[in-house]
């Protein structure tokens, strides 16, 4: 594949990111709220992404990626998610410390020093988050999942993601001592009284958590 420009991967990134959890495409304006820039920017850059055939879209639509701007967006992912888990595992990082370096260092690495990073950490299969790594061919493990806060009272589930979008949610989170691959038991997904049960131990939540925390069932 031709190279593309460290902007354009972000592009790519983002728009993949908006609907791995979820199945509603991404608008122009929601893409300019997540990457922190004008909506005119997000214009231009669209039309030429769609131009260089990375995705599709209509004025005032979402915005797709194509085949090959998806194929792009997963080697992006797979960086990005690599080096987080790296960063934590070999250099001490806290998740929620993890992202905004992440996001510089995804363009600076070469593919052989990626590799061996992935092949030091055992070719790990999810990021800290719980977020799933690409394979280097593009394929993606995914787990069937609820999120917390669609769970009825009373289901099971193993912890399998945490969004990393909030670093001071990430915090709280932490602090609550729920971790990815928990076992637990929803007792309350209200706004003022989010909490699980793990094992004996209650683990009280803020209640925006609800929308971060992605469940797998255990049955």
């Amino acid at each position: 594949m031709p190279p593309t420009s460290p902007a354009v991967e972000d592009y790519l990134k983002t728009v993949y990111q908006h609907t791995e959890w979820q199945d509603q495409p991404i608008t122009p304006k929601v893409l300019a709220d997540a990457l922190g820039v004008a909506p005119s920017s997000v214009t231009e850059m669209v039309k030429k992404m769609a131009t260089a055939g990375l995705v599709s879209h209509v004025p005032y639509g979402a915005v797709r990626l194509t085949p090959e701007g998806e194929a792009r967006a997963l080697q992006m992912v797979r960086r990005h998610r690599i080096i987080e888990t790296w960063l934590v595992r070999e250099h001490g990082y806290n998740w929620d410390e993890v992202h905004d370096e992440a996001e510089v260092l995804e363009h600076a690495l070469s593919d052989r020093l990626l590799d061996a990073i992935d092949a030091q950490l055992g070719r790990p299969r999810h990021d800290p988050h719980g977020d799933a790594i690409p394979a280097a061919d593009g394929t993606v493990p995914r787990e069937p999942f609820v999120l917390l806060a669609n769970a009825p009272d009373g289901h099971e589930g193993r912890v399998i993601r945490v969004s990393d979008r909030d670093p001071a949610l990430l915090r709280a989170i932490d602090d609550s001592g729920l971790q990815v691959g928990d076992t637990v038991v929803v007792i309350s997904t209200a706004q003022d009284a989010t909490a699980l049960r793990r094992g004996t131990t209650t683990l009280a939540l803020p209640g925006d958590a609800r929308a971060t925390i992605s469940l797998r069932a255990t049955a």
